[in-house]
């Protein structure tokens, strides 16, 4: 085969390649952190982000956490006017925060009030997209003004959780967050009033601190991520080998810190007979 056929054969697929990556959506597959296997990126999402094949629960929206808990259209966003200030002044913290606002990524936590199967209550469902859903002084305050709100309306109180831990550009702030709502957990109780705290991955630092761990019944994802500081830290500072399985939700429930395990696409039912129980 001549030199001339050889290069109009090469371009000739080049051109064909091109055109075929260009006619292919992007994000059109995605492949399991678990099992490796690339899987349709539609049927993911039908299947509320959970793996067909190997059943590992991926992390997704907080407007699909919604479909996934509350009924259709009985959401009501609580508090939203509440939007963190940059009181440090920590170097390129405003620019960041300006730059999730454009997007309408609106705040760590988004908070409201929904209804599963006619039941109503209230929500706050943490945004890894808003700085890894870390905790700082608006989500510490809308959590706590969720509870007060709680108390005077006498409904229960569902957070899910799911977090990096304290916000580094707020400093003491960020840390104050943890007693503030750790307290309006508490007060919550007392008053005689149902905390559900489901736990997803990843959810570490103060927010497993303070009030994930406070709910009166906690809930997590199977092989769910939660702890306080990573494995490889506690590694070095207790210079031994931490057991199998540290750190995640079965490894929990075994040392009674969860009280149940529970498949995302069960959550809604799960919840429902949780508060029938409770007589909601």
């Amino acid at each position: 085969m001549s030199g001339k056929i050889q290069h109009i054969i090469q371009n000739f697929l080049k051109t064909r390649k091109e055109r075929f990556q260009a006619s292919v959506p992007d994000n059109l597959f995605i492949q399991c952190p678990s099992c490796k296997k690339m899987i349709y990126k539609k049927k993911i999402d039908k299947n509320h982000g959970i793996c067909p094949d190997c059943g590992y629960h991926m992390r997704i929206s907080n407007h699909q956490w919604t479909e996934v808990l509350f009924d259709h259209q009985s959401v009501q966003n609580l508090f939203e006017e509440y939007k963190t200030v940059d009181v440090l002044e920590f170097p390129g913290y405003k620019q960041k925060l300006d730059q999730l606002y454009e997007k309408n990524v609106n705040e760590g936590i988004a908070t409201g009030r929904a209804r599963i199967d006619g039941i109503p209550v209230l929500f706050g469902i943490m945004n890894t997209d808003f700085i890894l859903g870390s905790m700082g002084s608006v989500l510490g305050e809308r959590i706590a003004l969720l509870f007060e709100k709680g108390t005077s309306q006498r409904l229960p109180v569902i957070i899910l959780s799911r977090s990096g831990g304290a916000r580094m550009q707020e400093g003491a702030v960020s840390l104050m967050q943890m007693t503030k709502t750790a307290a309006a957990a508490k007060r919550f109780s007392n008053a005689g009033n149902l905390f559900i705290s489901l736990i997803t991955n990843p959810t570490t630092g103060g927010v497993t601190a303070s009030f994930a761990m406070l709910g009166d019944i906690i809930i997590t994802e199977p092989n769910a991520l939660i702890g306080f500081a990573g494995p490889r830290v506690i590694e070095q500072t207790i210079k031994q080998k931490l057991p199998e399985g540290f750190q995640t939700s079965e490894f929990l429930q075994e040392k009674g810190f969860v009280d149940l395990i529970c498949e995302r696409n069960q959550l809604k039912d799960t919840l429902h007979k949780i508060l029938k129980i409770h007589q909601y």
